[in-house]
């Protein structure tokens, strides 16, 4: 599983010139779902993602966390995070969870950070969507389960 972390100060997913899903202050977080990824791993990103201490503090220091700051989430499905680029110049998509598995890992990581955070925005999996953001830093930081599970 792989999360690309965003600090935003806005972000907005938007599907058929339709607004999906819109935040303020907090995280867009591109998710990518691998083939063999499970609920177990999912919760250890979410956790390691809630817990991220990457907001400014009064000293100017990157030391608090989202809820620390009532920071918002948009969670944006891509499975495009799992390209192997390896051979060729077309990108193979083999590692990547099929779509029933990772639209219910989506769908569970959904539900398991709006136990947590107030303010939860999706995009649609499997949508052709149009994200917006204004990156904060910027800050962007990349949680790959095979690096931290």
């Amino acid at each position: 599983m792989k999360f690309v972390i965003q600090r935003v100060t806005k972000a907005s997913v938007t599907i058929d010139e339709k607004v999906a899903g819109s935040i303020d202050n907090g995280f867009l977080v591109l998710i990518g779902v691998a083939a063999t990824d499970t609920k177990e791993i999912a919760d250890k990103m979410v956790k390691k993602m809630l817990g991220l201490r990457i907001f400014e503090d009064e000293q100017g220091k990157t030391n608090l966390s989202l809820s620390d700051v009532q920071g918002q989430l948009l969670l944006v499905s891509q499975f495009t995070l799992y390209a192997d680029c390896k051979k060729g110049n077309r990108p193979s998509f083999i590692k990547a969870g099929r779509p029933d598995m990772a639209n219910e890992m989506y769908e569970y990581i959904i539900g398991e950070c709006r136990k947590q955070t107030d303010v939860v925005e999706t995009g649609e999996f499997g949508a052709d969507m149009k994200v917006e953001l204004l990156n904060d830093g910027p800050f962007t930081i990349i949680l790959d389960s095979a690096e931290i599970c």
